[in-house]
């Protein structure tokens, strides 16, 4: 009878736990999450956090580090081969590209954008390097230092992780049904949240090791084309549809015009007779 007492006291402080041992984060990490802090309790023993007296510690500042280049360049396939042998060079990848042919009353040009992925130790250098494969219209570079939320991570799922096994042996002690289902359900919110954080974790320390660049290439646009650049065949045919045209459009302007000539040339003609007529008939009589 005592143990089932325990157990169910046992029950109740997960579930206080999970409803109140809650601690907000903010700091980068994708708004606020929430923390329950673990709870035990084995013969009346004091409730005691795990990892309490310890902190995970960071070897070295993790700092994600982002760049874009924008390059004018003589030919795209080439200064794209290029991009992808400097990367290379520097360990490092080309995982997403594209290429359009820009159309231009001038003629046609190639533009597109690389995204690299290179180590972080090698930002600044393929950074340097790449901006030598052509004419360097806009840099930006930027940097995020998340150290303190990698070691905010570690340090939570500690916790966490202590916390799932003294859940995981509570489960094993317990024997009625309540108390199995207040500790799976606490087991439950506990496992989803470390592996919510784990994928964090990886996703921060991923960026950090390999840092994103993105090279925008474009060769230069052609500009307007002079009328002696023009081959003698094409100027030839151009001008014999030209004089096609301009016929055409004779024949169709005096097409619109015949109605307007016939119909009012014949009223001037009869309002020029009518005016004759009356002038020789007043010449007659004044002689």
């Amino acid at each position: 009878m005592d143990k089932r007492l325990r157990l169910l006291a046992v029950a109740l402080l997960v579930v206080l736990a999970g409803c109140t041992g809650g601690a907000s984060m903010g700091g980068g990490d994708g708004g606020g999450e929430s923390v329950s802090m673990s709870a035990d309790v084995t013969s009346g023993e004091e409730v005691e956090q795990a990892g309490g007296d310890e902190l995970p510690q960071v070897q070295q500042r993790a700092i994600i580090k982002n760049g874009r280049l924008v390059l004018t360049v003589e030919e795209f396939n080439t200064s794209r081969d290029e991009v992808e042998a400097t990367a290379e060079s520097y360990g490092g990848y080309v995982s997403d590209s594209n290429e359009r042919v820009v159309r231009q009353s001038g003629g046609t040009y190639r533009a597109g954008e690389l995204v690299v992925r290179v180590p972080s130790e090698n930002f600044s250098a393929f950074v340097s390097e790449t901006k030598t494969l052509g004419e360097v219209e806009h840099v930006d570079t930027s940097s995020e230092d998340v150290t303190d939320q990698l070691v905010d991570i570690e340090a939570r799922l500690s916790n966490l992780r202590a916390q799932r096994d003294r859940l995981r042996e509570l489960y094993e002690d317990a024997n009625t049904t309540q108390d199995v289902l207040a500790v799976e359900r606490r087991l439950t919110e506990v496992q989803t949240e470390i592996e919510r954080l784990e994928a964090r974790q990886a996703s921060l320390e991923e960026r950090a090791a390999l840092s994103t660049v993105r090279v925008s290439l474009s060769e230069r646009p052609p500009g307007p084309a002079q009328w002696y650049d023009t081959p003698v065949l094409e100027a030839f045919s151009e001008s014999v549809n030209g004089v096609f045209v301009t016929l055409r459009a004779v024949v169709v302007a005096l097409a619109y015009a015949l109605p307007y000539v016939v119909v009012f040339g014949g009223l001037l003609a009869l309002f020029g007779g009518g005016v004759f007529v009356a002038g020789r008939a007043a010449l007659n009589r004044m002689s």
